[in-house]
């Protein structure tokens, strides 16, 4: 099977090629793996002193406040290599990481890799996951400072902490929310998650026909969104030029819902969510309607979006208002109000959090 999209890196197979060429991994030793997937990365922040090759990374942030995340990805759990290309999933693994640096309104500057391996994969596997991670780290201009390998007794797990700086009075956390603020999202909503119901509606079909060949026009943006999603680097600086400082932020990694849900528990409020004001890709709405799914639940339940989720004073509302990368969805009450979405036929429903939930799902 083959994901055609210009804007991936290649065209892939659903099954890996059955004669690829196989170098061992105990041929170069853990060491020499280190130095042999690691040549590419090169040092370009000021703020790194010392990256790989001792043992710890150096960091001179002067006045700068650090940030730093972490995010576990585990095959079967997190990422299925069916339709994964391992050279995608080093990307994004990037990206989940830096979408956490971005939601506190900071620049990402470093990342660390760790890495665990069963036998099944050769040098050449790695290095298509060392590759889409050495996109992502040019891409977001971040540098590989460190990391771990090891091995694994099935499948493949990937660990990346992504590390970033901002002045103290840029920093914006979950628990700023005010009643009468705005809610703000980024972007559009619910695509990644129906992506991966496209790519696990053709892997089935694929396991019963292996010849079966779809075709997935209909879906290049739905497939972008979940194999190759980005980071939201740019609302920090759009957010500037804007003259506008969030009260509240949060990425969209586990579902609308559920970040929201987030915000009004850290900082003590409510929340009143519209129905009719979710930004949904025309492409989204097709697809959910083929598959016979509410765009509304998707929208508020699907994760792996990236967006940025966030607050800011009723005050701002003319500098935001019509501005074609934001979306105003709701507005924050008193908590005793509760945390509400408002349908088009303008009723209240209790928001529940029903996004994707890491240990219910092991």
């Amino acid at each position: 099977m083959y994901l055609c999209n210009s804007k991936t890196f290649a065209t892939t197979k659903m099954i890996e090629d059955k004669n690829p060429q196989r170098t061992s991994i105990a041929q170069l030793g853990e060491f020499g793996l280190i130095d042999h997937l690691t040549k590419n990365f090169s040092i370009n922040q000021p703020s790194t002193i010392k990256g790989i090759g001792d043992d710890a990374a150096v960091l001179d942030f002067g006045d700068k406040k650090i940030i730093v995340s972490t995010d576990l990805l585990i095959e079967g759990v997190h990422f299925d290599l069916a339709y994964m290309p391992l050279k995608h999933l080093g990307y994004k693994a990037v990206v989940a990481n830096i979408s956490d640096i971005c939601a506190m309104n900071a620049k990402a500057t470093q990342i660390t890799v760790s890495v665990a391996v069963s036998n099944r994969f050769p040098l050449e596997a790695l290095e298509d996951l060392f590759d889409g991670i050495t996109v992502a780290s040019q891409e977001y201009n971040v540098d590989v400072i460190g990391g771990d390998t090891t091995s694994s007794q099935k499948g493949l797990i990937i660990s990346i902490t992504a590390i970033g700086q901002a002045d103290e009075s840029e920093l914006v956390y979950r628990n700023g929310a005010k009643e009468t603020n705005l809610l703000v999202v980024s972007g559009d909503i619910g695509a990644a998650y129906m992506g991966l119901q496209v790519l696990e509606r053709e892997k089935q079909v694929f396991q019963v026909n292996p010849n079966s060949q779809p075709d997935l026009e209909a879906y290049t943006y739905l497939i972008e969104r979940q194999l190759r999603p980005e980071a939201r680097k740019d609302v920090r600086t759009l957010l500037h030029a804007l003259e506008i400082k969030p009260t509240a932020m949060i990425d969209i990694s586990d579902g609308l819902s559920s970040e929201i849900m987030h915000i009004c528990k850290q900082s003590k409020v409510g929340c009143n969510l519209y129905e009719d004001k979710l930004p949904l890709d025309p492409q989204l709405i097709n697809v959910c309607e083929e598959f016979n799914i509410d765009a509304t639940t998707v929208a508020i339940n699907g994760g792996e979006d990236y967006e940025l989720l966030f607050t800011i004073a009723m005050e701002d509302f003319e500098k935001i208002k019509g501005n074609p990368n934001f979306t105003i969805i709701g507005h924050i009450t008193q908590e005793s109000e509760g945390i509400h979405l408002v349908t088009r036929a303008n009723t209240k429903i209790p928001l529940k959090a029903r996004g994707w939930d890491a240990i219910a799902e092991e």
